[in-house]
């Protein structure tokens, strides 16, 4: 009886991808973000005038709550929707006019999300564990 017909080298290569994306994005961004909190609240990028502090909590949700639940595989394709808006709005707005060398890392994690998005966790994530 086949359980899953899927290679597990393409489970491996799911649980990479969310571990680097999500794990580099949490604690390279979003950690560092939310220990600077107060510092950064009053002056953070406001690209859609909901104000400094909201729009830094938005991306705090993203960046910390989000790919947390990414590198865990939990809920995953929902959990990166927010970090795809994240990253569009960084890529295209925030730094829509600079050098692409100046959006290029935005670009690679939004790339990275949109692919999590299509494929899904992988058979390695919170969600796939069976009890019973």
């Amino acid at each position: 009886m086949l359980i899953n017909s899927e290679p597990i080298s393409e489970d491996l290569g799911h649980l990479v991808l969310r571990v680097s994306a999500g794990g580099t994005m949490f604690w390279q961004h979003g950690w560092p973000k939310l220990m600077s909190f107060a510092e950064r609240a009053d002056s953070f990028t406001d690209p859609f005038g909901l104000g400094s502090t909201f729009s830094l909590i938005l991306i705090l949700i993203a960046e910390v709550l989000c790919a947390a639940l990414v590198v865990l595989g939990l809920w995953t394709r929902a959990a990166v929707i927010p970090l795809i808006i994240g990253m569009a709005v960084v890529v295209f707005m925030v730094k829509g006019d600079a050098d692409f060398k100046e959006k290029e890392l935005a670009m690679i994690y939004l790339c990275a999300f949109i692919a999590i998005l299509f494929t899904g966790s992988g058979r390695y994530a919170v969600d796939r564990i069976k009890f019973g």
